[in-house]
């Protein structure tokens, strides 16, 4: 063959072997895109339902712009109760583990975020080498010891043709986003314990209140006894009985006091202080609001007022970008690396323009055979997929059925008190006129005692409606979202197969 012959057929072969290699990335692509074809996720994001009915039977006020506020604590109009809040948020461990947990989220989307840009890294080391008198190495070098200096600058970047990359990095960024929200969550329920932790320690005091009057009224029924006795208008029987119901009384009152003091530690903890810090909180002076307005589009907009709904629903939207992740490992790795640098057998040539070196890799890996591995990663992908969109469907359905409670518990509250009012009243009526007529000698102790326990009984259920009234509009501007207004929009997956699983 002459040279002319050769000459024209190296072209020939090497447009073969370029087509032959183009021809391997297209096989490669196609047998990729059909390897997981038949791999989709299978639950669908449920919109949030209706609450028309339960909204209209509920008796409240509605109005379009009646969300909490985000401080929403001070509706109850007490300055203690403010400071107490804003106490905890500022000092609670909780809060600052979560935001702990916010700043680890944004360091692991940096990392992730690290891969879309190049990577510059220098090398320099020395190498003190004997060489092979019988390897490659030619004189007068081989068989005698050698220093190899060498300084590189290497760069390297993955070409992301197929959006591996940033779909990691979207993945991250939900993440990143969920975790945020979450710490807004921890907010709403530390800011709502220590608001029903101190509405406990006002119901506590009321009861003790009830408790002491009785105490007082036992005390003066005892010597009214001593007198009708001297008077012989009673017995030594009913001595001994108006006396027994003092220590019962008082016992009850020590109980009382006690549930105090735990309320207080509770709130202390609360604060992330010790208890010490309970016994200087006084009294409460909670008032309960007489009108209670309700938003009137709820099921609408929950998603957007509800931290832990918003927070579901970025873990969805990061569950969609992981799966685009998983389907981009059956797709080629194409990676350009290069490199610059001096390298040397003498330290005094080492600056030598002969010195430098000087290469160009680009890298193609095609996955052929994995044995199941990257099917079953992207099967992972789309079942941790629908785990997160069924985790946010039954976050909504809780978060509806949560205001549903409040509103049921709000519509009979009303019936409740004013029976309870009502029952009170009669009671101590009955109670008042047995006392003159025990004083008058025309009724027993035992009627006495009967009339005591009915007006107790009456008057402590009171102070538990009045504290559940308290603890009712406390939950309701919970379960209405505490005043959150999120920062950023999670937006549905624009994945086709996430979105579009028929």
């Amino acid at each position: 063959m002459n040279s002319r012959t050769s000459q024209a057929s190296a072209p020939k072969h090497s447009r073969r072997a370029f087509a032959i290699q183009a021809s391997s990335i297209a096989l490669s692509l196609l047998l990729g895109g059909c390897s997981y074809s038949d791999l989709k996720p299978q639950s669908h994001l449920q919109p949030a339902g209706d609450a028309s009915d339960t909204l209209a039977q509920s008796g409240i006020t509605l109005s379009p712009a009646a969300w909490p506020a985000e401080t929403w604590w001070t509706t109850f109009n007490d300055k203690q109760l403010d400071s107490l809040v804003d106490e905890a948020l500022a000092q609670s461990p909780t809060l600052r583990s979560a935001a702990a947990r916010v700043r680890q989220a944004g360091a692991l989307e940096a990392i992730e975020g690290a891969s879309l840009l190049p990577r510059v890294d220098a090398t320099a080391s020395t190498t003190r080498e004997r060489f092979s008198a019988n390897g490659t190495t030619p004189a007068p070098v081989k068989g005698t010891w050698q220093n190899v200096d060498q300084a590189t600058l290497n760069v390297g970047y993955e070409l992301d043709f197929w959006g591996k990359n940033r779909a990691a990095v979207e993945a991250a960024v939900g993440r990143r986003h969920a975790v945020q929200v979450d710490s807004r969550a921890a907010a709403l329920m530390l800011s709502a314990s220590v608001v029903q932790t101190y509405i406990a320690l006002q119901d506590t005091y009321d009861q003790l209140d009830v408790a002491q009057a009785l105490l007082d009224q036992q005390v003066h029924i005892e010597k009214l006894t001593q007198q009708r006795f001297s008077a012989e208008l009673g017995t030594q029987i009913d001595i001994k009985q108006s006396q027994a119901s003092l220590p019962a009384s008082r016992a009850n009152i020590a109980a009382l006091k006690e549930m105090i003091e735990l309320n207080q530690n509770k709130l202390a903890s609360l604060l992330g202080q010790g208890p010490d810090r309970g016994r200087t909180i006084a009294r409460p002076h909670l008032r309960a609001s007489n009108d209670v307005v309700l938003p009137s589009n709820i099921p609408a907009e929950l998603v957007g007022h509800r931290p832990d709904v918003v927070a579901q629903r970025w873990r969805v939207e990061a569950s969609g970008h992981e799966i685009e992740v998983a389907k981009a490992r059956f797709y080629p790795n194409v990676n350009l690396t290069a490199f610059v640098g001096l390298q040397s057998l003498a330290f005094d040539t080492f600056n030598d323009h002969s010195s430098r070196i000087l290469g160009f890799s680009p890298a193609i890996s095609l996955p052929i055979f994995e044995g199941g591995r990257l099917r079953g990663n992207l099967d992972a992908q789309d079942a941790a997929y629908d785990l997160a969109v069924e985790n946010y469907n039954q976050t909504v359905v809780d978060a509806l059925r949560d205001i549903a409670d409040q509103l049921s518990s709000l519509r009979w509250l009303k019936e409740r008190l004013a029976q309870q009012k009502e029952a009170v009243d009669t009671a101590q009526a009955a109670s008042d006129l047995v006392n003159l007529r025990y004083g008058a000698g025309l009724a027993t102790y035992l009627q006495v005692l009967s009339t005591q326990n009915a007006t107790l009984i009456q008057k402590r259920q009171l102070v538990t409606l009045q504290s559940r009234a308290l603890s009712l509009q406390a939950n309701l501007s919970r379960a209405l979202g505490g005043g959150y207004r999120p920062e950023f929009s999670a937006n549905a997956p624009v994945l086709p197969t996430v979105v579009d699983q028929s």
